[in-house]
């Protein structure tokens, strides 16, 4: 052990006493000057020379300093504390150390002309000390003057505590676990557990369209680069295409044997030859070529099967920034990576490290980094390097020092991943765990930057923002929804999701528009919640339960797994425009049904409901109602 000594003069100016402290141990020390010796009390670690017992200091016992150095750090806590909470030291520097003032904690504050700067062509980065935001009419001056700007000055983060929800609509009769946007944020798909897909306009809520054909369970949706086309997996074990245009389906693929765990359109350009992919509970990944002008799909897919032994599932898949490269995550513990710049789909990689369920795999935005996540309790950054993928770990275990040291850490014993994301530069990386935390990590070296508790559930939606690299979104079973600073490690905003009646419901999916100007949800209770900026006054001209009167009607099915309208024999798409009605099947009044796609200029007496089939409608009325159904048609 090392020993530090301290002197205080006590006995006139010729003798002081020295405290020599080994260990926890604290001895006293009789110095005199006159003849330049050091004696000890009751050690031997001291100069040799004649021990005097120093009765005055009897009193001392051998801890005293070791006590007085342990009480100093809380003392100094209270009026001026620590820059890190919980770290004990007398050695700290800076904001840690035992002399600091309260100066050391002023934040920095700019001039103007400060913002004018460019280091390395770029404006300079705030200290992390930087008081209140910025002055805009600075930002802006500066940005006129160098003709650059960081969106971070004019941007806080803030801002985003005005984000509120504008509208929660009930438009499914069952969990909703899909979600997405178009590539222009202008529509909203949801897919849900009764089998239907419904498309929403973005800017004010209105429901454009249904798109029924599956027959059981939507597991996952995706849209397309050229934002024309939608795919749906199911756990009928069909993948369907629809236009986005028309909302005509393009294709029925049966290519699986068992449900759909994960969909994805590839972003890679080869003339005009594109690919869907598919993976299965089968233990299968399907790739689905088709052409990018005529929007035909090949009948027979690349097929892949990867079962290493009865009942593996490809649980997750993603595919790399520039579309050659596609991960996918198995339970059998393997993850595995596949090339498409060849003239077909080829087999690149088996990556084993992991020693248990594969769940989420996701590609970084910029470059051929990806990370995994598992249920052996760690995540893995992979990169390729040497002709050879190589991981860091990151360690669900690892904890924050401190007391910065999150209120879940000991919640569970075994520690899983449910879900991973990168931020929107892949500086960072942030994993959820089944303790109801989220960690950030440097995504270069692997240290865990800030542990964010709030949640009290499982988080199974992590979704950065589309251009601001500071802001993640999350979302769980305990009905919160959370945007995160993950630069800080604060919260901004938190929304609870309680119905009213019905105690909270869980948030299964959530995604960011691609303007990051809105942000929309689904629950377990059928509902699409929408939040963004300004005011909602568009949203407050819809109702608040939105069906068609045809969503569920029966379906009848061709060789080809086509369906058609049973009683009315027609394809989905080509039927008259619906009736909206509620939950419960009643129409609603006629100012909503001008909410509906093609009925925005009809009279008032076309937008009566007639629901019942023609067949039992009496025959003097038949006409009169052949004649309002005609001219919806047109």
């Amino acid at each position: 052990m090392d020993r530090f000594s301290c002197q205080f003069v006590n006995i006139g100016v010729r003798q002081c006493r020295t405290f020599w402290i080994t260990g926890h141990n604290l001895f006293v020390v009789q110095t005199d000057s006159r003849k330049n010796r050091c004696q000890s009390v009751g050690n031997s670690l001291c100069p040799k020379g004649k021990i005097k017992d120093v009765a005055v200091n009897a009193h001392i016992p051998p801890d005293y300093l070791l006590r007085i150095c342990e009480r100093l750090g809380p003392l100094l806590d209270k009026e001026i504390p620590q820059s890190v909470l919980g770290v004990q030291t007398l050695l700290g520097v800076g904001r840690q150390s035992l002399l600091r003032a309260a100066k050391d904690f002023r934040h920095t504050l700019w001039k103007g002309s400060a913002f004018a700067a460019l280091h390395r062509g770029r404006p300079p980065e705030l200290p992390v000390n930087y008081g209140k935001p910025p002055n805009v009419v600075h930002i802006l001056s500066a940005r006129q003057l160098t003709g650059c700007g960081r969106f971070s000055h004019l941007f806080p983060t803030s801002t985003y505590q005005h984000m509120k929800m504008h509208k929660r609509i009930l438009g499914h009769l069952s969990s909703v676990y899909c979600i997405a946007f178009d590539r222009s944020g202008r529509r909203i798909f949801t897919g849900s557990d009764d089998c239907l897909v419904k498309i929403w306009a973005t800017d004010d809520g209105r429901l454009l369209s249904t798109l029924r054909g599956h027959s059981a369970e939507i597991s996952d949706m995706a849209v397309n680069y050229e934002n024309t086309l939608l795919a749906a997996g199911s756990c009928d074990k069909v993948v369907r295409v629809w236009c986005l245009r028309t909302c005509a389906p393009l294709a029925v693929l049966q290519g699986h044997s068992a449900s759909i765990t994960s969909i994805q359109f590839s972003p890679a350009r080869k003339g005009t030859t594109r690919y869907l992919t598919s993976t299965g509970a089968d233990g299968t990944i399907c790739f689905w070529q088709w052409h990018a002008n005529t929007m035909k799909f090949k009948d027979r897919p690349v097929k892949f099967a990867e079962r290493s032994r009865p009942g593996v599932q490809i649980s997750c898949s993603s595919f790399s920034s520039g579309g050659m490269f596609i991960a996918t995550g198995s339970t059998d513990h393997v993850i595995r990576i596949y090339y498409l710049g060849s003239e077909s789909p080829e087999k690149m990689a088996e990556l084993e490290s992991h020693t248990d369920k594969v769940v989420a795999v996701q590609f970084c935005n910029n470059g051929d980094r990806f990370v995994s996540g598992s249920r052996d309790g760690t995540a893995r950054i992979w990169h390729y390097h040497q002709h050879d993928w190589k991981s860091l770990v990151l360690d669900m275990a690892t904890k924050m020092t401190g007391n910065n040291v999150a209120s879940g850490e000991d919640k569970v014993t075994k520690l899983k991943v449910t879900m991973v994301a990168w931020d929107r530069y892949d500086a960072t990386v942030i994993t959820a765990v089944n303790n109801f935390l989220l960690k950030v990590w440097n995504s270069s070296t692997g240290q865990l930057l800030h542990s964010l508790s709030g949640h009290d559930d499982e988080v199974f939606v992590l979704e950065a923002h589309p251009f601001d690299q500071r802001i993640v979104l999350s979302a769980g079973h305990d009905g919160n929804i959370f945007v995160w600073d993950i630069d800080k490690g604060t919260k901004i905003r938190n929304y609870f999701n309680m119905i009213e009646g019905q105690g909270h419901g869980a948030v299964f999916d959530c995604k960011f528009s691609p303007d990051g100007q809105h942000f929309a949800c689904t629950d377990s209770h059928g509902h699409l919640l929408l939040f963004g900026f300004g005011c909602n006054k568009y949203y407050e001209k819809i109702p608040d339960q939105m069906f068609f009167h045809t969503d569920y009607r029966p379906l009848i099915r061709d060789a080809n797994n086509y369906v058609l309208d049973e009683q009315t024999q027609q394809a989905p798409h080509l039927m008259p425009p619906p009736f909206l009605v509620d939950v419960d099947g009643n129409p609603h009044p006629t100012r909503f049904q001008r909410l509906v796609p093609g009925r925005e200029n009809c009279k008032d007496e076309q937008l009566i409901p007639q629901l019942g089939y023609v067949a039992n409608v009496p025959s003097s009325s038949q006409e009169g109602l052949s004649k309002v159904l005609m001219s919806v048609m047109r």
